[in-house]
């Protein structure tokens, strides 16, 4: 039934419905299908703040083309003209492409206003295509809803990464590409038979010095999981409000770590006045829950979250009875683990439940010394944030700044949180000054004039080792103290200072 053309065609269709669309497969694949009319210059897909709207001519093609012959496929299958099962596989795979890329604008979600579930009413429509295409066939076809429900989560998940994730840079490729496996794994056949329902049992652990973006990757995950269709309400079950609870360790004591995880009972603890439910109960099977600075949690916990993610259960405190986690784990810590586990104060066990998906993160001077054109991209983004209508202006005069001021070879110490500060700065006083290029020791003029005390002192020092080292468990064994009285003394505002200061 098929030409020649159309055969050799179809097939690179049926590949690119496998394929990470942030991989080098993706262009590859789209130059073997489009042959000369394969525009040059698209191998990257990134956003660009300057181009927020722009289309790449070879997906459209594609789309084009394909749309043409399934739909000539089906019409021939209609006059009673026979297909060989191989044939009939990549005519299923042509409408599963073209059904998608027809939907695929009406499944854009203005993110910052869907609190609420996402209703589709266009289902209707897709369901009359969809057995337009499929009754002509002799194949079982797949099942509607459920491959719906996957292409709207293919939508989402393109969109988060593609406009959180920023940058040309083989470095951030890799981030786009690690992300996307994170949410679909590398089979996207076999995630859409049946493991759209099982990712919630692989955590996910996010590796990075801070200010890389790891509660930006968290996010992106979090938004993009599966959402179950309801043909009867012709709504997703699920939420962009229910998606995501993080959760900072290293901010809270233990007590309240447990509380905020677990939940309590009232009286389980002193100020327990009543009944709470923790982040493991509230998130939805949907949604998940981020675990920030994983690397300073008690031993102690960990053992309780070690149970968690084998067993799916947990009790929360002052109570006997068990309940049920749904949801998925995302992790992140900038602390060297392996170090951690060296020294006693990182569980192994713990950590290899952590680490079946693991990502890491890459430091900004890193991505602006192999993609130096990237900068622009990030201040106009963040200038938008920052902003609104004034973001280009913003954003050209912080770039003449950065260039003239701190040159190509800065270390930007804080990464993609300075250089947030560094546009807020600019916009404020004109002007962006790092504290190591200005007197960074001022930082430490009490000690020189004698006026601090010598608990002062104590937490100063204190919270420079634990910026230094990265984790309260290297910290104590560098001080040799107690884990909690490391944790007890250290400064979170004084940190950040650290940290954008450079003394880190």
């Amino acid at each position: 039934m098929l030409t020649d053309n159309e055969r050799a065609f179809l097939e690179v269709v049926s590949q690119l419905l496998d394929c990470n669309p942030f991989s080098p497969d993706r262009p590859r694949l789209e130059k073997q299908a489009l042959g000369d009319a394969y525009v040059e210059g698209e191998t990257v897909w990134t956003y660009r703040a300057t181009e927020p709207q722009r289309t790449y001519a070879n997906a459209l093609a594609l789309a084009r083309r394909g749309s043409e012959i399934a739909i000539a496929v089906r019409d021939r299958l209609a006059r009673g003209e026979k297909a060989s099962p191989e044939e009939l596989r990549l005519y299923e795979d042509a409408v599963l492409h073209h059904l998608y890329w027809k939907l695929a604008e009406r499944f854009l979600v203005d993110e910052s206003s869907d609190g609420g579930s996402f209703s589709a009413p266009f289902y209707s429509e897709f369901l009359r295509d969809w057995n337009d295409f499929f009754h002509v066939s002799n194949r079982e076809a797949p099942d509607a809803a459920h491959t719906f429900a996957v292409f709207f989560q293919i939508r989402r998940a393109f969109r988060h990464i593609f406009t959180k994730i920023i940058g040309g840079s083989a470095a951030s490729t890799r981030l786009r590409v690690a992300v996307w496996q994170s949410i679909f794994t590398h089979d996207m056949r076999r995630y859409r038979r049946s493991l759209y329902h099982r990712m919630g049992d692989f955590t996910t652990l996010i590796t990075g010095p801070s200010g890389t973006g790891k509660e930006l990757v968290a996010r992106a995950i979090a938004y993009s999981r599966y959402w179950t269709f309801d043909e009867r309400k012709l709504v997703f079950q699920g939420s962009n409000a229910a998606a995501f609870h993080p959760v900072n360790l290293s901010a809270l004591s233990p007590t309240l770590i447990e509380s905020e995880l677990f939940g309590h009972r009232r009286g389980a603890f002193t100020g327990a006045v009543r009944d709470r439910k923790g982040w493991l109960e509230i998130c939805p099977d949907s949604g998940a829950v981020f675990l920030d600075e994983i690397g300073d949690l008690e031993t102690e916990i960990q053992v309780k979250l070690l149970r968690v993610i084998e067993t799916r259960n947990f009790q929360p405190v002052g109570e006997t009875a068990t309940r049920s986690f749904g949801g998925k784990l995302v992790a992140a810590t900038n602390v060297d683990l392996a170090a951690a586990m060296q020294a006693g104060a990182f569980r192994p066990d713990f950590y290899y439940r952590l680490c079946s998906d693991q990502i890491q993160t890459t430091p900004l001077a890193s991505q602006l010394r192999e993609s130096p054109a990237i900068l622009g991209d990030l201040l106009i983004y963040l200038s938008r944030r920052i902003a609104g209508d004034e973001a280009e202006a913003l954003a050209q005069q912080t770039e003449t700044w950065i260039r003239r001021e701190l040159g190509d070879s800065y270390a930007w110490p804080g990464n993609y949180r300075e250089l947030e500060q560094c546009v807020r700065n600019v916009l404020i006083r004109g002007e962006y000054r790092p504290r190591q290029t200005a007197a960074s020791g001022g930082l430490w003029d009490g000690a020189s004039e004698g006026s601090w005390t010598a608990e002062e002192l104590l937490r100063r020092y204190i919270t420079l080792v634990y910026a230094q080292a990265g984790g309260y468990a290297e910290a104590a064994r560098r001080l040799e103290l107690d884990q909690r009285t490391v944790k007890s003394k250290v400064d979170l505002e004084l940190l950040e200072q650290f940290r954008e200061s450079g003394l880190t």
